[in-house]
């Protein structure tokens, strides 16, 4: 009978925000020798390379879902923001995941407001549900019911547990990294969610060969939903 893996019990995720824009980084963390999830804006320069590459390389990928923040200032295009009618949302998400075809899920861009706005996340979550989409709270706000309302309508959903590179520093963002290690050992998974700074590649790719030798076992983020 063969010994459990010592990575069982601490699976995880790490997802790359706002892909789409910084191709040399985004490459770079598409060349790691280890499972991450790419996170892509619609309608921004490299939207449907950097999904394509991805993919084909194995990577997860993603809709990055622009939403309205509290601040309401403009996340991007393809936003879904509180003033929408039911109609709107729906078509406006639409039209952001016709944008990456090749997701199997998606995530909120900011979103502090919309995400907290029930009515909202419902016409959001019914349009992930019916093209079989997962759904990532990425908790930019604690007020977000984002997994809740996907859980309700029985569409496969998380929340991000850790940030990893609110400051641009290698240092800062390899503590992040372990916190999100420790995360995974203590309730069996965790996602960190970064960005393709410089910073935060280098930061993965120094860590990475240590935490898989404590037992880390590195996923997609499609992996953790429930």
């Amino acid at each position: 009978m063969e010994s459990p893996s010592p990575a069982s019990g601490a699976q995880l995720a790490i997802i790359i925000d706002d892909c789409g824009q910084w191709l040399d980084t985004e490459r770079a963390l598409i060349a790691l020798p280890i499972p991450l999830t790419l996170s892509v804006l619609p309608h921004v320069r490299y939207t449907a390379l950097v999904a394509r590459e991805a993919a084909a390389a194995g990577k997860g990928v993603m809709l990055h879902l622009p939403m309205e923040p509290i601040s309401h200032m403009y996340p991007g295009p393809g936003e879904i923001r509180d003033g929408m009618s039911d109609e709107q949302v729906s078509a406006q998400t639409e039209d952001d995941v016709a944008q990456v075809p090749l997701a199997k899920g998606a995530n909120n861009h900011e979103g502090s407001e919309a995400s907290a706005n029930e009515r909202v996340m419902k016409d959001v979550v019914s349009v992930m549900k019916s093209h079989d989409l997962f759904f990532i709270d990425s908790l930019t706000s604690a007020k977000s019911i984002a997994q809740q309302t996907a859980r309700e309508a029985g569409v496969p959903s998380a929340k991000r547990d850790v940030f990893l590179d609110n400051e641009a520093s290698v240092a800062y963002t390899e503590s992040m990294l372990e916190r999100a290690a420790r995360i995974a050992r203590e309730n069996g998974s965790a996602i960190a969610i970064g960005h393709p700074k410089p910073s935060t590649l280098a930061a993965i790719r120094e860590l990475y060969p240590k935490l898989q030798n404590e037992g880390v076992q590195f996923v997609l983020a499609q992996e953790l939903v429930r």
